[in-house]
């Protein structure tokens, strides 16, 4: 049993430990610093320095030229040549009595020419013009992919990394009360009113307390450097939610809703479509090899001295019509290549169709979270008050000799795990209603202004 005057220790002991709880309850969403990274800033930042979207960016305005190759094949093609060069010419011949003799001849000769040719009837040029348009449009989908990718990915690194920097929090202030606890224990051990138990079990709460501090160090470095990869720069403090967050409602319309929205503009499924299209304009360019092409051309030229018949004089000469090519037979190729794009159409329809459940899954999962998110958050804040209440209840109970101090100790812990998953659930449901409206294409930084809008400077 507890003595009276142990019970006044403990609870004394109790109630520093209940201050540390309060206090690390009211740090655990802010923090201190100035200069503090907000989310807005850091999702600008990501656009200026993300080496992922740098490289997205590069790659889409490559993508742009495909539509100007393919409509090259439509134009006409216009070409010039000019040819000068110097001629020595050796004669051997026999005059009129049959003696032989030899004449050397050195002339210059200069040739120039103009031709050009459009196509008139051209199917190959045709399916090229198509498919560059198609090649663009991909690539356009793409780049709007990697760009709502980049929301999510920048958003999910700043949450994780002010989850680290909670955790760190909570682990400090956790071994400090522990720490303070064990102080207590060797007190009242040390006038006689307490037990080597209490002791032991405080102490093991401190050890373990010390190595998740660590652990927690460790996550919030690595999260720290991620996010710093992502923005181009160091990371010291960031932008919190106030200790007094609400959830605020941020996606309003039934599944089916955005379930057509995410069939009608979802970016990976956009540019998935456009992969479709491309593969069947690739059957129309390989079987476009069989189709005879027909071609206006037209040139001019100009010569002087061009053989030895002709040395001294000049020429010009005009010419303009029509050239048809009609192919015959290339060894089966034309043929071979018609057979695999149609089985590579084939694999991209199934692809899209793959791409489509997995879409949906995925659609079905942000919107279960987000419908649900404002419940969790909920219920986390009654699990958090009813953990407070439970440390006030330990401490009484204590006073009355009826718990021990490993009760208290594990309300606190309680407490800790409380505070934890509150904040964990307020991350999620932010992150969820972004991750849903990217995945119905709808995802844009107005998106990331207003979530930013709920963060603040600690």
């Amino acid at each position: 049993m507890i003595s009276h005057r142990s019970t006044r220790d403990s609870s004394s002991g109790a109630a520093k430990a209940l201050a540390v709880c309060a206090f690390a309850a009211s740090m655990l969403l802010a923090s201190a610093g100035a200069h503090a990274l907000g989310l807005l800033e850091a999702y600008r930042a990501a656009l200026q320095n993300d080496p992922t979207y740098k490289m997205a960016i590069h790659d889409n305005e490559a993508g742009q030229e495909y539509r100007i190759q393919g409509r090259a094949n439509l134009l006409p093609s216009l070409s010039a040549s000019y040819y000068t060069g110097k001629n020595r010419t050796t004669i051997s011949a026999g005059d009129f009595y049959g003696n032989p003799f030899t004449t050397h001849q050195t002339y210059s000769s200069i040739s120039s020419d103009i031709s050009l040719r459009q196509p008139l009837v051209n199917f190959d040029a045709l399916a090229r013009y198509r498919l560059g348009e198609v090649q663009t449009a991909f690539s356009n989908a793409q780049f709007s992919s990697q760009k709502q990718e980049l929301v999510t990915r920048l958003v999910g690194a700043y949450l994780d990394a002010l989850y680290a920097d909670d955790q760190v929090r909570l682990a400090t202030a956790q071994r400090d009360m522990y720490a303070e606890q064990r102080q207590v224990n060797d007190t009242m051990f040390q006038k006689g009113e307490g037990t080597r138990t209490d002791m032991i079990e405080t102490q093991a709460r401190l050890d373990a307390s010390a190595a998740q501090l660590l652990e927690a160090q460790d996550q919030q470095l690595t999260a720290r450097q991620t996010l710093a990869g992502l923005v181009g720069r160091e990371v010291r403090s960031l932008d919190g939610l106030p200790a007094d967050f609400r959830a605020p409602i941020l996606i309003s319309g039934s599944y089916e809703e955005w379930e057509q929205r995410a069939l009608a503009g979802n970016p990976d499924l956009l540019a998935q479509k456009q992969q479709v299209e491309g593969a069947r304009q690739q059957i129309n360019l390989n079987r476009a090899g069989h189709a005879p092409r027909l071609e206006l051309v037209s040139s001019i030229s100009k010569n002087r001295s061009e053989t030895i018949n002709v040395i001294g004089q000049e020429s010009v000469i005009r010419a303009i019509g029509l050239q048809l090519t009609v192919p015959l037979y290339s060894g089966g190729a034309i043929s071979s290549n018609t057979r695999q794009a149609v089985a590579n159409y084939e694999k991209a329809q199934s692809d899209l169709d793959a791409r489509t459940e997995k879409l949906l899954i995925e659609l079905r999962k942000q919107y279960n979270q987000v419908q649900t998110g404002k419940a969790k958050i909920a219920a986390q804040e009654k699990s958090l008050a009813s953990a407070r209440l439970l440390v006030e209840a330990t401490t009484q109970s204590i006073k009355g000799g009826v718990r021990i101090n490993l009760d208290l100790l594990t309300a606190v812990q309680q407490l800790y795990t409380a505070q934890r998953d509150l904040a964990q659930a307020r991350y999620t449901y932010l992150l969820s209603t972004l991750r849903l409206r990217s995945a119905g294409g709808v995802l844009s930084e107005r998106d990331v202004q207003e979530v930013a809008g709920y963060f603040s400077a600690r």
